[in-house]
């Protein structure tokens, strides 16, 4: 497998085996929320968050998830600031998936502006409560990133 890094959707997929399942990283400085979608990319789903430490304990973390789910592809939502420029969160997005390089898969940088405030407001929404929402709102946030890049995948896969 290609270790491609890419915000092209077109190479992300060109970089995949046909099917197999995807990861979807909500990268914070404390947290890593992690989703995974099934192997056909219809529906993805959150996993779990993983606090955050050194980057090499976080790389062996993320590893054992990969290796458990037999992930093909990465998907790390990137924090671009309103006008589609880089901010510093940004910039370190971009080295964790640079560092993260060394997971050997292929890895797509996916804009990811608004969707914790779109996981934390449907939260609300339901009802759920403020310590619920602390602790699920990064794999929901990985979840909604992930499905976003998958959708982009099912458009390019359908016959023009």
């Amino acid at each position: 497998m290609a270790s491609v890094i890419t915000a092209d959707v077109s190479d992300f997929a060109a970089a995949l085996p046909d099917g197999g399942k995807l990861a979807g990283l909500d990268v914070g400085t404390k947290t890593i929320g992690l989703a995974i979608c099934d192997g056909g990319w219809h529906f993805a789903g959150p996993a779990e968050t993983v606090r955050r430490t050194k980057f090499t304990q976080d790389l062996l973390s993320l590893r054992k998830f990969i290796d458990s789910q037999s992930i093909v592809g990465l998907v790390i939502g990137l924090p671009l600031n309103m006008d589609g420029t880089d901010s510093p969160r940004t910039q370190s997005v971009r080295a964790f998936a640079r560092n993260a390089s060394a997971l050997d898969l292929p890895t797509l940088l996916w804009d990811e502006r608004w969707s914790t405030q779109a996981v934390e407001r449907a939260m609300i929404d339901a009802d759920v409560s403020r310590a619920k929402r602390a602790e699920k709102v990064d794999a929901l946030a990985a979840a909604h990133i992930l499905q976003g890049a998958i959708d982009a995948l099912a458009n390019l896969q359908r016959p023009q």
